[in-house]
């Protein structure tokens, strides 16, 4: 649970709520099925995508998931602007867009099934996870030069 009070304007707006509301206008105007795209990029459920992309909930975006929710649906260059200002005005502290050069791509990987969504889950996020560090391993090799 977040300690910190949440940003709101001069109207008593949430912050958060602002650049949901940003992230909302884009995902209305792509086509069905990118929530849950989203979803199963991320590991979680519909219910966390609806959480995190909904102005009604006050569940702020995770940074770790700025990069890859960007991707997946396709900012313009004015929306991707928009939402990051809003993004940093929310949470000055939190780096939004850390790897704003990096393209994400889809790579589909067939696992078995479990007998379970929650051991799915669990496998999928496990995968997701080391995907993740194994790439920033990488690109940090890369950078180093080794």
């Amino acid at each position: 649970m977040n300690d910190r009070p949440e940003r709101r304007d001069d109207a008593g707006n949430s912050a958060v709520a602002e650049y949901k509301a940003i992230l909302q206008r884009v995902l209305e105007a792509r086509p069905s099925g990118t929530r849950q795209r989203i979803a199963t990029v991320l590991g979680k459920n519909r219910s966390f995508v609806t959480q995190i992309t909904s102005p009604a909930y006050d569940t702020p975006l995770p940074a770790r998931h700025v990069d890859l929710i960007l991707e997946i649906c396709h900012f313009s260059a004015a929306e991707r602007e928009a939402f990051l200002a809003a993004y940093r005005q929310a949470h000055p502290s939190r780096p939004a867009a850390a790897r704003d050069a990096t393209r994400m791509r889809a790579h589909v990987v067939y696992l078995p099934d479990l007998g379970s969504p929650q051991k799915n889950g669990q496998l999928d996020t496990l995968i997701g996870d080391f995907v993740e560090k194994l790439t920033h391993l990488m690109g940090s090799t890369k950078r180093d030069g080794k």
